[in-house]
């Protein structure tokens, strides 16, 4: 365990914010929340200096205040900030934890008919509301955000899509190349989903061709299965990593292939019995991989203040290869970033904040 010095923690306040946008969204979520914001120890009650500020976004299943929790053997995100600020290796900034979990295990911080617009509750909403409520240089250019794995991807896709928002951002092992991240672990989620499939399966003949051509499984809808499936598991306390990986993955199509006249608001990719891609399903998924939209949103990135990403070269998501692509897509599009790569996996790397906000508050300041 590395034993670090004691440095000025600074202040966590906890505030509750009443959401209109979130107000009767599809999975019935709770439109109050709660919101962490961080003050740096230079942030005096009675002064008037301002503040840069960053956004964390936090992983699937995560709550931006999970991340101001205590923490084994490191440092909470409050803590790794105090550290790198006593120590001179970043100036004094505001740091905000926003909650957007959902009852799929979380969003991926952007619009989606079937589970919230969360990229509107974090712009229209939770900007403006830390802008007014704290001392911070309340423009783009002094605002940033980050993220690890679904909030990489948000905070990657904030960039391209929200810029006039944002000055700079971070993007640890966000997804990206989804015809790696995602497609392989298809197959584990139909299995499990087929546990709920009726009528239950007999020993016996097997007629696929009518099985897999069902108007609502080849057009990618729900039979019932995924309903059953998600009705069962909201009523544990524990799912095990096949299920969390299946919901991790019905959370995924919510996000990138909703559709209001769906059984449940939003359609899958792949055939439930064959297995089969749905070629028009999976080109919606596509349509929001951070690798398809360099060339569309160049014009937005280019006027970042600072673009930062890494991912670990063992990454058990094969994430790397994504973020990979992302950075020679970005430079042949002559977008300045800084791509780095470390020996890690997905799991536990939030100790490359150490490298992601001193770049941000450099960025920013």
């Amino acid at each position: 365990m590395i034993k670090r010095p004691q440095s000025p923690s600074g202040t966590l306040h906890v505030l509750e914010h009443t959401s209109k946008i979130l107000k009767g969204n599809p999975l019935n979520d709770p439109h109050v929340r709660k919101l962490g914001v961080w003050l740096p120890p230079q942030y005096d009650g009675s002064g008037a200096r301002r503040f840069p500020v960053l956004y964390d976004l936090v992983g699937f299943t995560g709550t931006g205040l999970s991340h101001t929790n205590w923490k084994p053997f490191g440092d909470n995100v409050p803590e790794r900030a105090a550290r790198l600020i006593h120590d001179k290796k970043m100036g004094p900034a505001i740091i905000v934890f926003p909650d957007c979990y959902t009852a799929l295990g979380g969003n991926q911080y952007i619009n989606s008919s079937a589970i919230g617009n969360y990229a509107d509750y974090l712009t229209r909403e939770i900007i403006p509301f830390v802008d007014r409520e704290f001392r911070t240089l309340a423009s783009r250019e002094h605002r940033g955000c980050f993220g690890k794995s679904s909030g990489g991807y948000g905070s990657i896709i904030h960039g391209m899509q929200y810029a006039q928002h944002w000055g700079a951002i971070a993007n640890h092992s966000g997804d990206a190349y989804f015809d790696f991240v995602y497609w392989h672990d298809w197959p584990n989620t139909i299995n499990e989903l087929a546990k709920h499939r009726e009528p239950k399966r007999k020993v016996g003949a097997y007629n696929v061709l009518r099985e897999s051509t069902r108007k609502n499984i080849a057009a990618g809808l729900d039979d019932g299965r995924i309903k059953r499936f998600l009705d069962q598991a909201w009523k544990k306390e524990k799912l095990s990593s096949a299920e969390g990986h299946a919901m991790m993955n019905l959370c995924m199509a919510a996000t990138y292939d909703p559709d209001p006249k769906a059984p449940l608001g939003f359609r899958v990719p792949f055939n439930l019995e064959s297995g089969e891609v749905i070629e028009r399903r999976w080109q919606n998924w596509r349509a929001h991989d951070p690798i398809n939209l360099v060339a569309k949103y160049r014009a937005n990135l280019k006027t970042l203040r600072g673009i930062y990403i890494d991912c670990g070269w063992r990454d058990q998501y094969h994430i790397h290869y994504g973020s990979r692509i992302l950075s020679k897509r970005l430079a042949a599009a002559g977008i300045r970033h800084t791509y780095e790569e470390f020996d890690d996996n997905h799991s536990d790397v939030d100790y490359r904040m150490d490298v992601s906000l001193p770049f941000l508050y450099k960025s920013l300041k």
